[in-house]
């Protein structure tokens, strides 16, 4: 399953990734604000973040306008890989090497979707970059 989740800063972009979802016949859930009233980021990434973590077939997409603060919040639940992709490059190697199994945008991101079917799509290399995944979870 994929999650989606934004604060009131992402939700045009949250509707426009849900469409191209279901075009792309991935299964998701909407767990982001619907309107552009203020709201609390952080509050959204933990309603993600418990969600994906029930599998470890699970992905999620956080919004928030710059990425930034959205994604801080992700990191700091155990078991998840956030990781703030620009670009598509950004979404394979956060796939390849950091096994991330949270996708973040900010809401001025170009080609996100291109940078969206590259996250869903990619599989970690695994290898040399087990053991540094596996660390993450052992830093503090």
């Amino acid at each position: 399953m994929i999650y989606i989740a934004n604060d009131h800063g992402g939700v045009d972009l949250k509707f426009k990734i849900l469409k191209f979802l279901q075009k792309q016949n991935f299964q998701a859930e909407n767990l982001g604000t619907d309107t552009t009233e203020s709201v609390n980021y952080a509050d959204y990434a933990k309603k993600l973040c418990e969600k994906v973590l029930k599998s470890n077939e699970n992905f999620g997409i956080l919004i928030c306008k710059t990425g930034i603060g959205i994604s801080i919040a992700a990191n700091r639940f155990k078991g998840i890989r956030a990781g703030l992709c620009h670009n598509v490059e950004y979404a394979k190697l956060a796939r390849n090497h950091n096994n991330c199994n949270v996708l973040v945008l900010g809401t001025k991101t170009r080609n996100y979707k291109k940078i969206v079917y590259t996250f869903l799509t990619e599989h970690f290399d695994g290898g040399r970059h087990t053991a540094r995944v596996n660390s993450l979870d052992n830093l503090v």
